[in-house]
């Protein structure tokens, strides 16, 4: 199934990079274009679900206050303050499940390209394959590994295969020669810089849906932190679709928040002040 799944998306794939290369463009930078329009396609059938994702958790930022009126009245009785506050998100029209469903969806999506791609660095046909200077089958680690002439077994003395270079490994080998690393600079360069702006993109975008909310400033830094280090291994056409859909997010979710902000103004308050405790 999962073979099949893989088979499906690389033919979707080489579909369009096929009807992009008829126009004219070259084979390599018609990769890139591919997978941009891929991701493009992706976010037009995810838009219903992300939309309602998006304003959900607007809403429900925006419900706070009121629900930390009612987490005081109902504290000793937890029945009647989950009863109240689904009331809360009913008369909101708030789906508080909603905001997991795209992730869930988009997951495998990610998957498959990360095998497909990683398929395809295989092949001839993607040797090098870069698009405006990123290369798509190569992740930082590799194309790091690769301006260093490779990294070797220090007790075999043979190449260390691509596939199971380590970060720790392939920094410290960085560090101590730094003149080899940046006199090939071309070769990595553009893979890091793709990094470093998914993790703002990633920064930005959690800061955006946790904005007034302290409990989640924590998570501002963590998740940018650790979604980079896990991208430190990914090839480069993925971390493409990833900046891409990013990007493509914040600017969806600007214009969600914006248009939650005006509804919301016209939205009765569930409590204008606080309950007097009995």
């Amino acid at each position: 199934m999962w073979d099949y799944l893989k088979s499906l998306l690389y033919g979707l794939l080489e579909l369009i990079h096929n009807g992009i290369t008829g126009i004219g463009i070259g084979t390599n930078f018609a990769w890139g274009l591919a997978i941009i329009v891929l991701t493009l396609l992706v976010r037009l059938l995810m838009h219903p679900l992300t939309s309602k994702q998006m304003k959900s958790m607007e809403k429900m930022q925006k419900l706070q206050p009121q629900l930390k009126v009612l987490q005081e009245k109902y504290a000793d009785d937890k029945d009647e303050l989950n009863r109240q506050t689904m009331a809360l998100y009913q008369e909101n029209k708030i789906n508080p499940a909603s905001g997991c469903l795209p992730l869930i969806i988009q997951l495998p999506i990610f998957i498959l390209l990360y095998g497909v791609l990683y398929d395809l660095t295989k092949t001839a046909e993607f040797t090098n394959v870069t698009f405006l200077g990123v290369n798509l089958g190569g992740s930082v680690l590799t194309t790091i590994a690769e301006a260093l002439g490779g990294l070797t077994d220090a007790t075999t003395g043979e190449l260390i295969p691509t596939e199971q270079l380590g970060f720790i490994m392939v920094f410290l080998t960085a560090f101590a020669n730094l003149g080899t690393l940046f006199s090939n600079l071309g070769v990595w360069i553009f893979n890091f810089i793709l990094l470093a702006l998914i993790a703002w993109l990633t920064w930005y975008q959690q800061h955006l849906t946790s904005a007034g909310n302290p409990q989640m400033a924590m998570m501002n830094w963590f998740m940018p932190l650790f979604l980079t280090f896990i991208c430190f291994g990914l090839p480069g056409g993925v971390l493409l679709y990833w900046g891409v859909s990013s990007l493509m997010g914040i600017i969806h979710q600007v214009r969600v928040k914006k248009k939650t902000n005006e509804e919301m103004k016209v939205k009765p308050i569930l409590y204008k002040e606080k309950p007097k405790t009995k």
